[in-house]
């Protein structure tokens, strides 16, 4: 990295996309290149998005003199807005028939000397396959060169050139073609990965039927202004954020938030980009350009989050730095001492060497990391968990405590009709009925619960007259010529309605979590209808599931009374609950949970939890779709109100910190077998690029496996 200008006129930030820059050995020369370059503040690299953020002077360097700067590493650089930089596939073909050239002389070569050993034409026959082999990885060494860099490309060329001053001839063949073919594998595996991610934004359709004054015409997603009218029919995807303002259709939003079932969609509701329309076409008011769009966002996050570096990541690059120069090291000790110090052959030593040089490349130490927490992060989103960062992602596999904001994330969020206890003779349908009509233009939460219990059980509400409300207590008015008050305890103990019986019934509803609402005719009280707040239907099924997976603590936090947070508790089967709690004392419980378990994860329903969801070692947002700022505060955001994958978020990280390590004792077993097989005579040339870079396409396969994780 370079050092930070002391003085610049005229800052300058850039992101550019960089062809060609595949592992570690291609940051170094990036690094090497840009030393000391002026103007130049800052750079970082991401490897595993190909892309290069750079921080600079723009009066002292231009964008223009920073991509011919990669254009001397062999490598090629525009700016990431841009269109790709075109001529790459023709090279890269070339490229690939000269590498099966190289294989097809290798192989007559070898079939020559079986069959008459030491003839000259299988030597010439080995000559053209180095030299194919050569012409396939000669640029990129040639450029390491330029910048004094020691790269692999260099080591191999080395070796291989070795292997020819030892008269190795089938063996220098073996290790160019080799290494050329594995290079390709492994160029092959890491697209794969990247591709999953690109494939997120190839979810939005490129056009779109737009509807205006003109009449309905197709064009592009990119012309199409927030406010403009779309239309989609049946089956097709929807292009752009927007709201429906005519028909009804149920609409696949899986890709976005992971919901595994359509959801109906009427005017008035929202809709997403990228998203499945059904059965209904729709006409939707767009209100978000391309590249506003809730999955255009989910996009940046994803491929931002994956810039950045894990801990673990971070502890293996170091490593790398210092394991290649030691490898060196014994490798020229290896060369040296045995034949001066204890007259050995200089030809089977210097052969040692070589093979020990093969092995000095990290590469697939380097991407062991990466490349699992990018499989990972791209297989999360797809199924609409949004998690910002790897570093996010490795803590939560140490997460030991879940706390739940109860409102909204293990209950519904919105009061139903749970029990209706009749007084006095009359019937609980004449109850809801009477409460129902009263009711009827009411907007508050517990008069919608009970309009939509009546519809539901089928109950009519009669026409309402001289309906008023009653602040803070009720309402009243009349109903078929009968006064019908309905309020909370209070109220009726104020109008002198309570008797005992009803005090006993409104303290066991209290008791029970239950909020109590009274129901009097003509100065007779008739029934009490219980409204509560219900459990979600899988609240259950995903503590027991977070519990299988090792969490030893869940807590339930919310601000109601003791009492329905009790009863919540008692039916959800969490381990430790806290009441009536302010969201400065969510804040106080976290730290008190971090004290007792270490690491501690929150989760709540967005903005009304975020001090608590920042306190936390790792904050859940649920059902943060289309929300702005939840999207953008939370360490884990699920696109949609799915507790289930809450216990999927932490399968999927302690999966990944499985996945890492198995890469790396992959990887370091590997090289040190290798290393002491060198030394010790055992392994070949061939033997020793096989084992560089098949480890390289091992580790990649085995983090692939990441994006089809349950």
């Amino acid at each position: 990295m370079t050092p930070t200008c002391s003085v610049c006129e005229v800052h300058a930030e850039s992101t550019f996309t960089i062809e060609g820059m595949d592992c570690r050995e291609e940051v170094a020369l990036l690094e090497r290149r840009f030393k000391n370059m002026p103007g130049l503040e800052d750079f970082s690299a991401d490897v595993m998005g190909q892309r290069l953020h750079v921080k600079y002077d723009a009066a002292r360097l231009s964008a223009a003199t920073i991509t011919d700067a990669v254009a001397d590493t062999g490598m090629r650089a525009w700016l990431e807005h841009e269109a790709p930089v075109a001529g790459s596939a023709p090279a890269e073909r070339t490229r690939r028939y000269v590498v099966w050239s190289s294989g097809a002389a290798l192989a007559l070569g070898l079939a020559i000397d079986w069959l008459k050993p030491g003839s000259s034409v299988s030597v010439y026959l080995f000559g053209w396959s180095i030299a194919a082999g050569l012409f396939a990885v000669g640029r990129r060494a040639w450029n390491s060169v330029k910048t004094r860099v020691l790269d692999i490309n260099v080591l191999m060329i080395i070796a291989v050139t070795g292997a020819i001053i030892l008269g190795q001839y089938a063996e220098a063949a073996a290790v160019i073609f080799l290494f050329a073919v594995a290079q390709a594998l492994e160029a092959l595996t890491l697209e794969r990965a990247r591709n999953a991610v690109r494939a997120l934004m190839a979810l939005t359709p490129a056009d779109a039927l737009l509807r205006d004054a003109a009449g309905e015409r197709r064009v592009s997603v990119d012309a199409i202004a927030v406010g403009a009218v779309i239309i989609v029919r049946p089956g097709e995807k929807i292009p752009l954020d927007g709201e429906v303002v005519a028909g009804q259709s149920d609409v696949n939003q899986a890709p976005v938030t992971g919901e595994s079932l359509p959801v109906e969609r009427e005017a008035g509701d929202v809709v997403f980009a990228g998203t499945i329309n059904g059965r209904g076409a729709l006409d939707i008011r767009v209100t978000k350009l391309r590249r506003d769009t809730t999955l255009a966002r989910i996009v940046h996050m994803v491929e931002r989050a994956q810039a950045q570096r894990a801990p673990s990541q971070t502890l293996v690059e170091r490593f790398a730095r210092l394991y290649t120069p030691a490898v060196i090291v014994l490798a020229a000790a290896t060369a040296i001492v045995p034949p001066m110090a204890f007259h050995q052959s200089w030809h089977a030593w210097f052969y040692r060497a070589l093979v020990l040089l093969v092995v000095s490349c990290p590469c697939a130490l380097v991407i062991s990391t990466p490349v699992s927490i990018v499989a990972a992060l791209a297989g999360a989103a797809r199924k609409g968990v949004l998690i910002k960062g790897g570093a996010h992602l490795e803590r939560m596999s140490r997460v030991r405590c879940v706390a739940f904001d109860k409102t909204g994330t293990l209950t519904r969020g919105m009061p139903a009709v749970v029990n209706t206890v009749a007084l006095n003779g009359a019937a609980p349908a004449h109850i809801v009925g009477l409460a129902a009509s009263v009711e009827h233009r009411s907007t508050h939460p517990i008069a919608q619960a009970i309009l939509d219990h009546a519809v539901a059980s089928g109950i009519a509400a009669a026409p309402a007259d001289a309906v008023s409300a009653l602040a803070g207590r009720g309402a009243e008015g009349q109903v078929a010529g009968d006064r019908v008050l309905i309020g909370n305890h209070r109220l009726f103990e104020e109008r002198q309605l309570c008797s005992p019986v009803i005090h006993d019934h409104v303290t066991a509803m209290d008791a029970g979590g239950h909020t109590a609402v009274l129901v009097a005719r003509n100065e007779q009280p008739i029934g009490i209808i219980a409204v509560a707040d219900r459990p979600r239907h899988n609240s259950r099924e995903a503590i027991a599931m977070l519990r299988a997976q090792g969490i030893r603590s869940i807590v339930m936090l919310t601000g109601d009374s003791y009492g329905t947070a009790k009863a919540i508790a008692a039916e959800l089967g969490v381990d430790d609950f806290r009441a009536e709690l302010l969201p400065e004392d969510k804040v106080a419980v976290v730290e008190e949970l971090r004290r007792m378990h270490e690491s501690v994860a929150m989760v709540g329903d967005g903005v009304n939890d975020a001090p608590a969801l920042a306190s936390a070692d790792v904050g859940i947002a649920m059902g943060v779709a289309g929300s702005d700022a939840a999207l953008e505060t939370a360490d884990v955001a699920l696109m949609a109100d799915e507790l289930l994958r809450i216990p999927y978020a932490f399968r999927l990280s302690r999966a990944t910190v499985r996945n890492i390590r198995i890469n790396l004792a992959i990887s370091v077993v590997l090289k040190a077998a290798f290393v002491v097989a060198a030394v010790g005579g055992v392994a070949t040339l061939w033997m020793a690029v096989l084992a560089d870079t098949g480890a390289s396409v091992l580790v990649i396969a085995n983090a692939l496996r990441l994006l089809r994780a349950d």
